[in-house]
Parts: structure tokens; sequence; C-alpha cells
């Protein structure tokens, strides 16, 4: 199974966007994508629409 890494930032409380960086295996970028935005939401109560994806990329064989 492929690993893909989502980069982004978050709209966090105090005002400022967060950079993140998100690491999983996932069978496509649609669904390494809905895991990391899930995650996101989830620990830090910040809606989708709060969310900047900027790359999901594939990940090289380690």
């Amino acid at each position: 199974m492929p690993t893909f890494r989502v980069q982004g930032s978050f709209y966090a409380r105090r005002g400022y966007w967060q950079p993140f960086t998100k690491i999983h295996d996932a069978d496509t970028k649609e669904n390494a994508l809905h895991w990391a935005l899930s995650e996101i939401g989830g620990c830090h109560h910040v809606k989708r629409n709060l969310i900047r994806v900027e790359a999901v990329a594939e990940e090289s064989a380690r």
C-alpha cells in the first residue's frame, strides 16, 4: 500500500495558520486527504473549510 504525505495549514484558535504534515498509508490520494482532514478536525476541532491543503504526494519507498 502506498504512503502519502499531506501538507498544509489550519486556522488555529489563536488567530494564526498552523502548518502541518501528515503521513499515512492509503489506497489513493483522495483517501489520504480525507484521513488528514478528519485527523486535523478531530484533534484540533477545526472545520474543513479552515484547513488549507497545499500538497498531497506519494512518498518514495523506504
